[in-house]
């Protein structure tokens, strides 16, 4: 692995194990480098991400979780969909002042990669309402599909120990086999977003 720097009633037990999963979510998602949330954002007394991104070779790698849900524009998503392309797994938010700065250089290189078999997809998370992501898409031209996880509940899929999203942003590129090869806890510039994207293609 390579980084570069950067007895209880039954109705009592469905309350604790939801407030349980409330907050292991909120622990979870650390990460925004903006001053502070928008109106769509749950708060900023959140960490910003550790700027590390992690390559990981192809022997070594783990598999992402089988997520599935609803999408920001009302589809249903699946990541087992894209099984057999190179995925590009954006965690974002529409309140979050890097995931706006970095916003173009996703969008530019998914335009240029469409055709090379590479799928972008996004988590959008903290958001409250749909219409917050839906004109995030609109205002930065992201054409790509993104889950709507108001609550932080895909994160959590993503087992302890594993290269799961730690900040937001997060992006992960995952392998032709769903597997993990790159985690990158920061902003991505389109350079950087291509160098860590280029080696996964070559592979084939």
């Amino acid at each position: 692995m390579i980084e570069s720097r950067v007895p209880r009633r039954r109705g009592t037990r469905r309350l604790t194990s939801a407030l349980a999963g409330a907050a292991a979510a909120a622990l979870v998602l650390t990460g925004c480098g903006g001053e502070q949330a928008g109106p769509s954002g749950g708060g900023s007394n959140i960490v910003q991400g550790t700027g590390v991104v992690t390559e990981v070779p192809a022997g070594e790698r783990q598999p992402a979780p089988e997520l599935t849900g609803e999408g920001t524009h009302d589809e249903e998503l699946a990541l087992s969909d894209y099984r057999g392309q190179v995925v590009v797994l954006n965690v974002w938010g529409s309140w979050c002042a890097p995931c706006i700065a970095e916003a173009p250089h996703l969008a530019k290189v998914a335009a240029d990669t469409a055709d090379q078999d590479v799928q972008f997809l996004g988590i959008n998370t903290r958001d409250r309402q749909k219409i917050n992501a839906q004109k995030f898409d609109e205002r930065h031209g992201i054409d790509y599909p993104s889950f709507f996880d108001p609550t932080g509940r895909l994160i959590l899929e993503f087992p302890r120990g594993t290269l799961s999203p730690q900040a937001i942003p997060t992006t992960l590129i995952l392998d032709r086999e769903g597997n993990i090869a790159v985690r990158a806890l920061k902003a991505l510039t389109e350079d950087e977003l291509r160098r860590a994207l280029d080696p996964v293609l070559a592979e084939g």
